[in-house]
């Protein structure tokens, strides 16, 4: 049975869970970098990259070792958690729709916690070669993110 999730305008958008059938290959490589930063492991994510790893998002662009602290922030701040809703792979490129979700419970960038919720829509594309992320281009609504929390 479909479940009723909302999408970053606040407009319905029907969605059916997706069976989770074992992956393998640069699939199973996202998997488990969805995992390790559901968990907080940034050790395990560390080792997921490539030492020469670029990661593009919102903010920009930078190695591992610069976006990192960001990452670390999400997590603790706003308890981000990341649910696979689809992932397309060919080759060595994987395509991922994530249901986004999380709350303001700690600092985050200089801002006091609203302890509200949200949950949006977000894409990242991936290359891997060799077992390793070498590049992550990501792609989320911020402003609707910053609504739901009540940022300033």
């Amino acid at each position: 049975m479909a479940t009723q999730v909302r999408d970053n305008r606040d407009n319905p958008v029907w969605s059916d869970p997706v069976p989770r059938a074992p992956v393998g290959g640069s699939k199973a490589v996202i998997q488990s970098y969805v995992e390790a930063l559901n968990a907080g492991d940034f050790g395990r994510l560390r080792g997921l990259f490539a030492p020469d790893a670029v990661i593009y998002g919102a903010l920009g662009w930078g190695s591992l070792d610069e976006v990192l602290p960001g990452w670390y922030d999400l997590h603790h701040g706003l308890q981000l958690k990341l649910a696979i809703e689809d992932m397309i792979g060919e080759g060595d490129v994987v395509a991922v729709r994530y249901r986004e979700s999380g709350a303001f419970v700690g600092p985050y960038r200089g801002q006091t916690p609203t302890d509200r919720s949200y949950e949006l829509v977000a894409i990242e594309w991936f290359e891997v070669r060799d077992g390793k992320i070498r590049r992550r281009w990501g792609a989320r609504d911020s402003a609707s993110q910053a609504r739901q929390l009540g940022m300033q």
